[in-house]
Parts: structure tokens; sequence; C-alpha cells
């Protein structure tokens, strides 16, 4: 007989689980709408739930789980990545609440008023049974196509419990504010399951630009956290906006130098923790980047090494799953990242990382953004050549060169160096392999 674990860890159904810009959602209120949408919901045991409103897109997740679907959750809703959920899942429905090109897909927008159930006579909180494929997760695409790791509902739990005893949630009832989208496995696991296992209610939005984030934090009550990005957290402090109080902010997707942390720190007055982790093995380990450079595993969590490569297993994560970055094990659970395996570069027999190489090409004033890349075409010598698009409205090549000429080895340093207007991040703040391919061709490939 299978075990099951409720949707929610609330003990008390009055308590706030969301805030919206019309005011705050009781648990209670939470299960009756997903009730309602539960029943309007198109057949098939697989929804691609696209919603951009948080608390919409969980109340999807969440009639779905009841109604025991899988949720699709692409972090790229682009038409080749829909052409490939329709080959893998043919039944899959699709849940809408903006304009969205959905093909041929079964359809529901969702209601601007959901049909009326009694919140008053909502006792109880369902339960999913354990071994149920919650949701599938598909990795970004920046190394290449879309992969999709599933998810089952026992290792979500564990996986939210574990990240809200770590940052100290289970105690309070911080306010999120998330700037990642649900459907990417780190927005998902630190918005919406730190909701339903964590104790933390989150604000319905998704924030963008500096001043959106201010005024969803000004409308959710303290104490805050902030879960975001490196690429979202140098806008918010660049643009010199009064913050609000935040109590404690979460970075990751992307590595975070510990320039930008200490300046984050200083601009919000409050800590700031990074996470390590990835779509296929779900979060792993945290750390405080102004403190240590070594990152400490969840609780259950393990790594085990075999020759070059680490495997992420125990706890939450699902089975036994091989990691792309390089690292360093060091006694009671913790480790050192030294950067992707993808990310290495070897020319004429020197190695270094693209990771290394964007770190330097950042901490050269005046660069706004940058990004190195390695081209898959060799040269007429048999060499290739690096790469990197760079944002730095006040400097030229030659400035630029020459501040990076003390840092790299010269034979890393980039040819062609390429000035543009804003490098193609996606909403998370990554750069897909697929983009800087595309963006290699239209400006350097052609010459």
């Amino acid at each position: 007989m299978s075990q099951h674990l409720p949707l929610l860890g609330h003990a008390d159904l009055d308590a706030v689980f969301a805030y919206r810009p019309d005011g705050p959602v009781s648990v209670r209120a939470f299960l009756a709408d997903v009730q309602a949408l539960a029943a309007l919901l198109p057949a098939g045991r697989h929804l691609l739930n696209v919603c951009q409103d948080r608390y919409r897109f969980t109340v999807g997740f969440a009639a779905g789980l009841i109604s025991g679907k899988t949720s699709l959750q692409p972090s790229s809703q682009s038409a080749e990545t829909l052409h490939q959920i329709r080959q893998d899942c043919p039944d899959v429905g699709c849940l809408c609440d903006g304009e969205f090109a959905s093909q041929d897909l079964p359809r529901l927008d969702y209601p601007a008023t959901l049909p009326a159930v009694d919140a008053a006579k909502i006792t109880e909180i369902p339960l999913i049974p354990v071994d149920h494929v919650a949701a599938r997760l598909f990795t970004s695409g920046s190394t290449g196509r879309p992969q999709p790791h599933d998810k089952h509902w026992g290792k979500l739990v564990a996986n939210g419990r574990a990240e809200a005893e770590r940052l100290g949630l289970l105690a309070t009832r911080h306010s999120i504010v998330g700037t990642v989208p649900a459907q990417h496995s780190y927005g998902f696991e630190s918005t919406v399951l730190l909701a339903l296992h964590g104790n933390a209610p989150f604000w319905s939005g998704k924030p963008f630009y500096p001043q959106d984030i201010v005024a969803a934090l000004d409308a959710v009550p303290a104490p805050r956290l902030l879960v975001s990005t490196p690429f979202h957290l140098s806008a918010l402090i660049q643009s010199g906006l009064a913050l609000p109080a935040i109590d404690q902010l979460l970075s990751a997707t992307a590595p975070l130098s510990a320039k930008l942390a200490g300046e984050v720190e200083a601009a919000c007055n409050a800590p700031l923790f990074e996470i390590y982790g990835s779509t296929e093995s779900s979060q792993l380990a945290s750390r405080r980047t102004t403190a240590d450079p070594v990152w400490q595993l969840l609780d259950g969590v393990r790594l085990e090494q075999e020759e070059e490569i680490t495997f992420a297993l125990g706890g939450h994560v699902e089975g036994r799953v091989g990691l792309s970055d390089i690292i360093e094990l060091l006694p009671d659970s913790r480790f050192l990242l030294h950067g992707r395996q993808a990310d290495l570069v070897n020319i004429a027999g020197k190695r270094t990382s693209l990771a290394y190489l964007n770190h330097q090409i950042m901490a050269v004033d005046g660069v706004v953004d940058a990004a190195f890349f390695l081209p898959d075409d060799e040269s007429a010598d048999g060499i290739t050549r690096l790469c990197a698009f760079v944002v730095a409205p006040t400097l030229n090549s030659r400035a630029l060169l020459a501040a990076l000429r003390p840092r790299v080895d010269a034979i890393f340093l980039p040819r062609p160096l390429v000035f543009v207007d804003a490098l193609p991040r996606n909403t998370t703040g990554k750069l897909p392999r697929t983009e800087l391919q595309a963006l290699y061709a239209a400006r350097v490939s052609h010459d």
C-alpha cells in the first residue's frame, strides 16, 4: 500500500499561504481554489503549467496533484520545446494565465473567477502518494536540448523541508519575494515548495525590474526573504533605489562573486546565501558566500566520487545523479566547487574554465555584463579561439584587454572581443548555449 504525505505542511488552515495584490490568502482559501480548478482541468495525465502568476501556478500544480496528474515545467516555452513535450506526452493539456502560443494543445485559461467552493467546509489537507511523479522538470538547455527529470512527491516534500530547515524558516514565517519563474527548478524549490512545506508564504508576482522588486517587497510583511539571481541582485543594487527591510537573501542559477555578495549584503544589511544544485539533482548544498567558499550539503544528501565524476545521492535526491561540476570533497559533508566539466578549456596544453574567465572579466571596472564563449569550430591552425561578448559602455577593446591581460594567461584572451548592448539572458539570468551560438553566428562567424 502506497504511503502518503500531505499537500501542505500547515497545522492551521487559517494561516497565510500567499500574498496577492488584493490581500493575503489563507491555507483554507487556497485549498478551495485548488478544488475548484481541479474540476476544470483538461483530461490526461500530464499538465503543462505555464502560469506566470506564482499563486495561480501553485494552484494549478496542487490541482494537478489531487487529480493524479504530473506537472510539466519547462524553463523554456519555445515552439521546439512544446513540440518535444507533445511527442513525449500526447495526452498533455495546458494551463495558462496570459497570452501563450499553446499551438493545438488542449488548453484551460485560468478563470478570472473560479467556481464557488465553500472554504468553510474544508477541514482537511489532501494526501498525495509519495511515489506519485508530481513534477517533470526540464534542464535549461544551456548546454543543449532540454532534458526531462521526474520528481516524486515524497522527494519534493523532503526537498522543501530540508531547505526550510537550512534557512531557519521553520521557526519563523518569512514572506518570500521571488524573481525566478516557478517553472524553473530553483524557483520551484525556493518559492513553491517553501510555501507548501516550509512555513513561508510567497508574493504571487514575478518581479523582474528593480522597481518591481522593491514594490513586491513593500507588499509583504517582514521578515522578508528575497529569492533571486546574481543578474537581478546586481541590477537591484545598481539602481540606487531605497530598499525595504530585507532579512535574508538567496541566490542561485549562476556563480555569485564574493565582490557582488559583499555589495548586496552591505546594501541590504542582510545575509546572502547561495544554493547549489541542478535540475537533475535538485538542490544539494548552501553557503554564505561572504563567510566561506566551502559548501555544506543539505541534511541527508551525500556525495561520492568515481574517477573524475561526482555523484549525488541520499535525502531528497532522485537516485544516484552524476554531476557536471568539478568538486573537491572535504570532511563533514562539505566540498569546494571548481567549475563545470563542460566549461573546461584546453588550449595548447593550458587549462582553465569558462567560469574562471567570466569571473575575471566581470571584475574589470566598467564591465556591466560579459560571457566567454567557446565555439565548436576550429580555426585554420587547428586551435579553437575563445570569444567574449561584453556589455561595457564606457570601455573600448584596447582598455578592456589591457585590464584583462594581468588577470588571465595571454592564450585565453578573447579573440575576438565583441561589444553588445545586452546579453541574451533568459528569465533566470542564464545564458543558454544556443543563444550564444546564435549571437556568435550573427556577429562573428560570418566575418
